[in-house]
């Protein structure tokens, strides 16, 4: 089984206007994004897939491999399949952008997933608390007794009627991966009603019946989505010595 990362790099941003060009100690977020990412040593290629020529000049400078995006779309799901054409693999992992510091082992755990041939789509969680559960910026998911997804949702799922003390959230890790064919043809379904509604684009498979297996993480993933996301970035990794 092949495998791939793709990654995910639309240059414009609302909160921090183009973060992943961002200096992190002498190399931009989407750089250490692409550098820990092949650092894993688990995939057969990794791609930067990007709107912008600043984003492709950073990575072809430290040796990447960069498709370039010509279309807009609505999900990194949606623009890492236009660079399918170049990518030789049976399965592919969704890394995240702005997440410059990627963890091996959730991402060797979500690839091992499809070695069941019932996995088509995988995506990673965490357990929170009930007060994170309560932010709509935190996507909670429920499961199945098979560790599938019944559905995600910005509200705090599922609602604790019962005031029960023991109830355990699940958060959402936006990491996919994807069996070939079904990212080839993700694309060119219709966003639904509860896509458009929660603005999760993981709803569009789950409302065309497609199954989406849940891996647990412990890892918390540092996503650079505002300034202070990115002074944080920049003192883990001193603190890390990285």
């Amino acid at each position: 089984m092949k495998t791939a990362a793709l990654i995910p790099a639309r240059f414009a941003s609302t909160r921090l206007p183009e973060k992943l060009v961002q200096d992190l100690h002498g190399k931009s977020v989407i750089q250490r994004t692409y550098q820990s990412t092949v650092d894993t040593g688990l995939f057969d290629e990794v791609w930067v897939v990007t709107d912008h020529e600043l984003i492709q000049s950073q990575i072809e400078s430290i040796g990447g491999r960069v498709f370039r995006s010509q279309k807009d779309h609505h999900s990194g799901s949606d623009r890492i399949a236009e660079a399918l054409a170049l990518v030789d693999a049976d399965v592919i992992i969704n890394v995240q952008g702005d997440e410059p510091f990627q963890d091996k082992q959730s991402l060797e755990d979500l690839t091992a997933s499809f070695e069941d041939e019932s996995v088509k789509v995988a995506s990673l969680y965490c357990l929170i608390r009930e007060e994170e559960a309560q932010n709509p910026n935190a996507v909670k998911v429920v499961l199945d007794a098979g560790s599938n997804a019944l559905y995600f949702s910005r509200s705090p799922i599922p609602y604790n009627r019962e005031k029960l003390t023991d109830l355990e959230y699940k958060k959402h890790i936006g990491v996919y991966g994807y069996r070939r064919e079904i990212l080839e043809v993700f694309p060119f379904w219709e966003k639904g009603k509860l896509e458009q509604v929660e603005m999760l684009e993981q709803l569009r498979l789950l409302e065309k019946g497609i199954a989406i297996r849940m891996v647990p993480t412990e890892h918390r993933a540092i996503a650079i989505d505002t300034k202070a996301d990115l002074e944080n970035a920049r003192n883990y990794f001193i603190s890390r010595g990285l």
